[in-house]
């Protein structure tokens, strides 16, 4: 039949594969379509590629694009190979998420270790603000370390501190992609500290009062202007000096009235380890006034106004700003502190009382929660805030 021409194809009717050279030819199928097939062998295996359809793929066309598959024959290479691995990375690069999707399913991963919703709702709008606008809708194989550079530093400019945490979380993001094999390498790692804005890093320590002041404070709290269900929560906070949280999400089912004894349980708590809190005469007082006040209609000690939840930690602060005081109500676990160490309250059960973690070997061998000695250290304490900051604390003598 020899080469075939543009007439020759287009009186081609029967069914069947028309040779035009070696490994070319033309196939017409039932139906009257057509379209270039190549047959090639490479390492004794016979496959066939579709070079496209006639009258969209010329005859040209057809032609180049043979010669170049037998080009690559010729050099050991696989064509048929090639194309079916095209197809799968195509297959696979839709699967890829996106840096949103990825975020996503990064937050729902680690939602179960944080202790409350506002800790996802900080961290996720920390991605929307910074991350998400440069690289949202980037596939996560996409992201290049100059995205992430860009992407931290305009943090960093706007808060040192908020940089910082940028950074970690867009390294969680891309480290979750890494452990699912979406990308090889984390490019929010080591690798651009460089490329970073140097910041110093500071610690910085919540301003806390003098405890003879927090004393005045709680003496105040009755005459402030505040609702009772907040005065109840700020006196409860104080006496216990347990953090903000967990004395606004605290319930009735932790509370052990007869015992006076409070189980804070390890979901709830910083260190994630179940906490017991002794509970003072006082701070008992203050149980009992919240029972009354509730009616027992909240499964919440201190519930909101505003239906079945806690109640807001702002009303807290809120209420110690009325009484002349702009520090935080975290300081206030600072001004405890304080007091146990200027009345000689032994370091380990001051420790404890804060729930705090003891490192090193300390930590390691530090097993009892001291919880009897504590009670003896809060009483003191709720007496000492009762007086309002003037009770003298006489301990006595170690053995």
């Amino acid at each position: 039949m020899g080469r075939l021409t543009v007439r020759k194809i287009k009186d081609l009717t029967t069914p069947g594969m028309y040779r035009d050279e070696p490994t070319l030819y033309l196939r017409v199928a039932p139906g009257g379509s057509k379209s270039w097939v190549q047959r090639l062998t490479v390492d004794g295996r016979q496959s066939d590629l579709g070079l496209g359809g006639w009258p969209l793929t010329t005859i040209i066309e057809a032609r180049d694009k043979a010669l170049e598959n037998r080009r690559k024959a010729r050099r050991g290479e696989n064509p048929a190979e090639e194309r079916r691995r095209a197809r799968v990375d195509k297959k696979n690069r839709a699967a890829v998420p996106t840096f949103r999707e990825a975020a996503l399913a990064t937050l729902e991963k680690e939602r179960g270790k944080w202790k409350g919703e506002r800790t996802a709702q900080t961290w996720m709008a920390s991605m929307e603000k910074y991350a998400f606008p440069r690289m949202g809708d980037k596939r996560v194989n996409d992201i290049r370390q100059r995205d992430v550079i860009d992407v931290v530093n305009r943090a960093i400019s706007a808060r040192p501190e908020t940089g910082r945490k940028v950074r970690a979380r867009i390294r969680q993001v891309l480290g979750w992609a890494m452990a699912n094999e979406f990308v090889t390498q984390n490019v929010a790692g080591e690798a651009i500290d460089h490329g970073v804005t140097s910041v110093g890093k500071r610690t910085q320590h919540h301003p806390a009062i003098h405890h003879a002041n927090v004393g005045q404070m709680y003496d105040a709290v009755g005459a402030s202007g505040a609702a009772e269900c907040t005065k109840l929560a700020f006196m409860f906070l104080c006496l216990t000096a347990a953090r903000t949280r967990e004395v606004i999400d605290a319930a009735w089912d932790e509370i052990d009235m007869k015992t006076a004894t409070w189980t804070i349980p390890g979901s709830r708590m910083k260190s994630r380890k179940e906490h017991r809190v002794p509970l003072s005469g006082e701070a008992m007082s203050v149980l009992k006034q919240a029972r009354r006040l509730s009616g027992g209609d909240s499964r919440f000690v201190f519930p909101s106004p505003f239906g079945e939840r806690p109640l807001s930690g702002g009303v807290l602060l809120k209420l110690m700003r009325s009484l002349g005081h702009g520090e935080t109500v975290h300081g206030l676990r600072s001004s405890f502190r304080d007091w146990c160490a200027e009345t000689g309250q032994p370091r380990e059960i001051a420790e404890a009382a804060l729930a705090h973690v003891v490192p090193g070997v300390e930590g390691a061998y530090f097993r009892s929660d001291l919880f009897d000695k504590r009670r003896v250290v809060m009483d003191q304490w709720a007496d000492y805030l009762v007086s309002g900051g003037n009770k003298v604390v006489r301990l006595k003598a170690r053995a």
